[in-house]
């Protein structure tokens, strides 16, 4: 999952240093606070430090951080004018930054971890261009409900830049990609495939043949199936459902990641082993799961509880 440098105290050295957004332009820093975590936890992967919004700057509608860590768009969407400004040809130049960084951290691997991009799905950053924010997705489901060519017209244009940033990405050594739904189980199950799953699914399709593509969507178990018709190799999924419900629901060909829930981390390493071991066990026989979180690590997580996840998973036979 993302943001698994956050409770380091390396990251939040850098973090005295630099702000967020700075770190994920350059580089050089996107570089050093994406392999943090593989130097202090034997990972089997090291996951690109970005943030989803770096798409709709690249379409040109800039954001920003608030004093109360509150994100906040430069101007947000509301007619078809506003969706007209948003400029899809240059993206990948914009986005150069992420392609030197890939390129970069690949090379630091040197072929012992994999490299995991990811971008967010054209509905969850469409509730965030809109005016939207985590808590509140009111505004795209209106949009949606109400003016479903202007939706579609934006949906479009974000589905061809998510498509084109993660096809960037695969080229720059990326392994496997990661689209974040994060907003998906605002959805209603019947709108789910119309609103998310339906672009979710295009984008897939355009990357189909180039590299795996795990699919993260936030309480939307209702929409189960929905998700699996995407196309995905692998549905990742919240600390909120039973793996073994979801795995004896799955096709065939679709694999598992998750789904340890992140407040584990806060608790006891004796706790977070359990835990681990628990799912574990769930999955035991199951060939197609990666072990992960539900969601992405907190601040609070402490690193000896990091530790004992990692190391339960890593003795696990």
């Amino acid at each position: 999952m993302r943001q698994a440098g956050r409770s380091l105290p390396e990251y939040r050295k850098l973090k005295e240093k630099h702000t967020f957004l700075e770190m994920v332009q350059s580089p050089d820093l996107a570089t050093e606070v994406t392999l943090q975590p593989l130097r202090r936890f034997p990972l089997d992967a090291a996951i690109l430090f970005s943030d989803i919004l770096v798409v709709p700057e690249a379409l040109g509608q800039p954001y920003s951080f608030t004093d109360g860590n509150g994100i906040r768009m430069e101007f947000t969407i509301g007619n078809r004018k506003d969706i007209e400004r948003l400029d899809t040809s240059g993206l990948r130049e914009r986005l150069a930054y992420s392609r030197q960084a890939l390129c970069q951290i690949k090379r630091e691997l040197n072929g012992q971890q994999a490299l995991l991009g990811f971008a967010g799905s054209p509905w969850t950053l469409a509730n965030y261009m809109i005016g939207g924010s985590s808590q509140d997705t009111m505004l795209a489901r209106r949009l949606y409900h109400e003016d479903p060519g202007l939706f579609e017209c934006l949906m479009e244009k974000l589905t061809d830049a998510v498509a084109d940033y993660l096809e960037m990405q695969i080229e720059a050594g990326a392994d496997a990609v990661q689209i974040f739904d994060s907003m998906g189980g605002c959805l209603p199950p019947a709108h789910y495939p119309f609103a998310s799953g339906k672009w979710i699914g295009e984008i897939v399709s355009r990357l189909a043949g180039k590299a795996p593509v795990i699919v993260f969507s936030r309480g939307t178990l209702g929409s189960l199936e929905h998700l699996a018709e995407t196309g995905a190799q692998f549905l990742s999924v919240d600390w909120t459902v039973d793996l073994g419900d979801i795995r004896n629901r799955m096709p065939d060909q679709m694999g598992i990641q998750g789904n340890l829930d992140p407040a584990v981390l806060t608790s006891t390493p004796e706790i977070a082993a359990r835990e681990t071991n628990r799912i574990l066990e769930t999955m035991r026989g199951f060939h197609r799961y990666i072990f992960n979180l539900g969601h992405g690590v907190t601040m609070d997580a402490k690193l000896e509880n990091i530790e004992s996840v990692v190391t339960t998973v890593r003795n696990f036979q």
